[in-house]
């Protein structure tokens, strides 16, 4: 084909104010700034700038995306949570061991020492007892005084008190009793004679006293027939 029959190329000008593609307003090529270069379109605007090239005001650069982690504050509340309370139950099982440790340790510690104490007590009854046949005999004077008060003061110190005196009602708990009679001036069994005292420390019995106890001799009648309570019948 010759040059003369060249068909003349068509020129189609988008003349067209919002880019379609974009939505961008255009701006007419007459009203662009003199020294601004034409803005580009966005299948001309590259998705990545290379180095040394300049964006535009109007150009924004592309941000990846953070990654969506997942939402994993639930799950690490009932872990918190969870923790908590075992560490809540420890802390109490080990309070109340060490608690009940405590009550064992001064549960011991009391009974060894007053086990400590009767013990030494018990080594001083047999002197105590001698103490109180010169004090019957009259013998407890000058030096020999002195030390007897002595000693019952220490037993007075470890809270040792003696027990038994002639006319107190019999208890077989509190008194052994060695011999037996029958008296008219008692009305139940009554330890009349007290042959050696007796020790308690508190609540505890360290030793029995040793009496003599004097039985009632009457027996009260028994009523008989339809008679009233506490009447005796006539005789008849």
């Amino acid at each position: 084909m010759s040059q003369g029959d060249e068909q003349p190329r068509v020129v189609i000008r988008d003349k067209r104010r919002i880019d379609p593609v974009s939505g961008e307003v255009r701006t007419p090529a007459g009203e662009q700034p003199a020294g601004v270069p034409p803005r580009p379109t966005p299948a001309q605007t590259p998705a990545h700038p290379t180095p040394g090239e300049q964006m535009t005001e109007n150009e924004t650069a592309a941000v990846p995306e953070a990654p969506v982690q997942p939402a994993a504050d639930s799950t690490a509340d009932g872990d918190l949570s969870r923790q908590l309370a075992e560490r809540t139950e420890d802390l109490q099982r080990v309070t109340a061991e060490y608690a009940n440790y405590r009550r064992r340790v001064d549960r011991d510690r009391t009974l060894v020492v007053d086990q400590a104490a009767e013990r030494f007590a018990a080594q001083l009854f047999p002197i105590v007892d001698d103490i109180e046949r010169a004090r019957d005999h009259g013998d407890l004077t000058g030096a020999f005084k002195v030390v007897a008060d002595r000693v019952l003061g220490l037993l007075d110190g470890l809270g040792v008190e003696a027990f038994g005196v002639a006319g107190d009602p019999f208890d077989p708990s509190l008194h052994e009793a060695v011999l037996h009679d029958t008296s008219d001036e008692v009305s139940v069994p009554t330890a009349t004679t007290v042959l050696r005292q007796g020790f308690r420390r508190g609540d505890r019995v360290l030793r029995t006293a040793m009496v003599s106890v004097s039985d009632p001799s009457g027996v009260a009648a028994e009523p008989a027939g339809d008679g009233a309570p506490g009447e005796t019948p006539a005789a008849g």
